[in-house]
């Protein structure tokens, strides 16, 4: 299963794909973790990134293209991934699918997780994570079983992005709207978008997913 979610920030990917990894096995990439990986692993690519970063730059779509054909390359994609957080251009779009040509395979689909923004501002506000295991809560909508304690890992350390604040929160709207969301009509001209309720609760959009899934 190759898949890729949609959605504007604090739409709950993050905690549908972690759902989706334990249930088809294949892993979530992420462009941030890719690039620190590759960095880290020292490979040719990596070591054009951190040059790049080093000199106090963006990495340019060329590279962050090529750190993600070598990662899907690794064993375990061998079934499938599911990409989050990229593509975020139609260049990066028309990347993904020169590569995944290349290798004879294609998307199965393209999940969008559709929200309202002025939910999204206060759902944002008050979203932490696990420091040990990254699992994900929110003030109201998420809490653990039980106040302070991981349920995943039972880990007492939880942490907040800086810019989880309804200010960052609208301009990093903005910026999705500008640069991400042409890709839902990029996909929906290639058959391959599938548009769930973001809103609905998380075992609820869950479902849906699944649902769509199924039929693909």
């Amino acid at each position: 299963m190759r898949l890729i979610l949609l959605g504007p920030p604090g739409a709950g990917k993050g905690t549908q794909a972690l759902r989706l990894v334990e249930k088809y096995n294949i892993p979530q990439l992420s462009t941030g973790d890719m690039l620190r990986a590759a960095v880290a692993a020292g490979t040719e690519t990596g070591l054009k990134a951190k040059a790049i970063m080093d000199a106090g730059n963006l990495v340019s779509d060329d590279v962050v293209n090529a750190i993600v054909a070598e990662r899907i390359d690794q064993d375990d994609c061998a079934n499938g991934f599911i990409l989050d957080g990229y593509p975020r251009t139609l260049p990066q779009a028309d990347a993904v699918e020169a590569m995944l040509g290349e290798r004879n395979s294609e998307l199965n689909a393209v999940v969008e997780l559709r929200v309202d923004d002025d939910a999204m501002v206060e759902r944002v506000a008050g979203r932490y994570t696990c420091a040990v295991c990254g699992t994900g809560y929110h003030d109201t909508l998420n809490m653990p079983a039980k106040e302070g304690v991981c349920d995943k890992c039972g880990n007492s350390q939880f942490k907040r992005r800086p810019d989880d604040n309804a200010e960052a929160m609208r301009t990093r709207l903005q910026v999705y709207y500008k640069e991400t969301s042409p890709l839902i009509g990029y996909y929906y001209a290639k058959d391959k978008l599938k548009t769930v309720d973001g809103m609905a609760s998380i075992d609820a959009v869950s479902d849906e997913i699944n649902g769509v899934l199924s039929a693909v």
